[in-house]
């Protein structure tokens, strides 16, 4: 099966994403399911993973509800406040009732303190997620986010952490440092995987990326991860900016059209699969309909 890792979807007369401002251009609109279908198709993808895109719960509520009408939504990735530990607690007890509730994002990256998953009320929730066993999706895009996950991993040893975007390296800049040592510091630790998604220019066009800009990156994250820690994202919708679906896709299933089979079938579905504990019930629902 090919697993897209990190899709989104969102409503804004169901949700508030206060990130979402019109200099975002084409993905300042509601986004819903039907309009990545055919590229899917096209891509030969079997089932996705939802992405929470706002620290609220309505946006969960709203993903759950999409996945409820979509047998190709093979999990969820949800929010609770894990700055508010006991009631992050209170709510992944309930959210968990449901199997395709299969891990936890805050948008750290909105949050002015790079230091904030840190916090002693932060850290009880990621406590919170360490005892549930519920992985958790960290998403990076300062050098210093990256610094923090060898603290937390060393806090908490039995956490899943996976890297959104392998924290966006420098594609199309000059200078590979400090993400190259960083991304090979964090995935010291066997606990942290990360997500080929969202690999685009870090120049002021997001969609001036090609192929083999991201390739050396691509490479440098298959040495220190492996492919059995690496999964494939779209990263739909906000790969709109960027190019769109179909040419993220055959941007990076050119990439990995050189590695064996093998570690295909791991980057495409098998880590994900594993990570994230997918429900097989689920994915064979999604298979038979792709089948169709």
């Amino acid at each position: 099966m090919i697993i897209d890792a990190h899709q989104h979807v969102w409503d804004l007369t169901k949700a508030e994403y206060t990130w979402l401002t019109p200099d975002y251009g084409p993905i300042y609109r509601t986004i819903e399911m039907d309009e990545v279908k055919p590229s899917l198709a096209r891509a030969g993808v079997d089932g996705t993973v939802l992405v929470q895109s706002a620290d609220n719960a309505e946006d969960t509520a709203n993903m759950l509800a999409v996945a409820a009408d979509n047998p190709v939504v093979v999990g969820v990735v949800a929010y609770v406040p894990l700055d508010r530990p006991d009631d992050a607690a209170a709510q992944l007890e309930v959210l968990r009732r449901d199997p395709l509730v299969v891990g936890v994002r805050n948008l750290i990256h909105e949050i002015p303190d790079p230091d904030w998953l840190l916090r002693p009320e932060v850290d009880e929730g990621l406590g919170v997620l360490e005892a549930a066993g519920v992985p958790f999706d960290l998403v990076a895009v300062l050098p210093r986010h990256l610094e923090l996950v060898p603290i937390i991993s060393e806090r908490h040893p039995r956490l899943n952490i996976v890297i959104d975007h392998l924290a966006k390296p420098p594609i199309g800049l000059a200078d590979r440092e400090p993400w190259w040592s960083l991304i090979a510091a964090t995935a010291a630790n066997p606990r942290v995987f990360g997500k080929v998604s969202g690999l685009y220019s870090a120049t002021a066009d997001p969609a001036a990326w090609t192929a083999e800009q991201v390739r050396p990156f691509l490479d440098h994250a298959l040495d220190v991860f492996g492919p059995s820690r690496l999964m494939y994202g779209g990263d739909w919708p906000v790969s709109l900016i960027a190019g769109g679906y179909d040419r993220v896709w055959d941007g990076l299933s050119g990439l990995f059209a050189g590695l064996r089979p093998e570690e295909r079938d791991q980057i495409l579905g098998a880590t994900a699969k594993a990570f994230y504990r997918l429900s097989e019930q689920r994915l064979a629902s999604a298979a038979a309909l792709t089948r169709e």
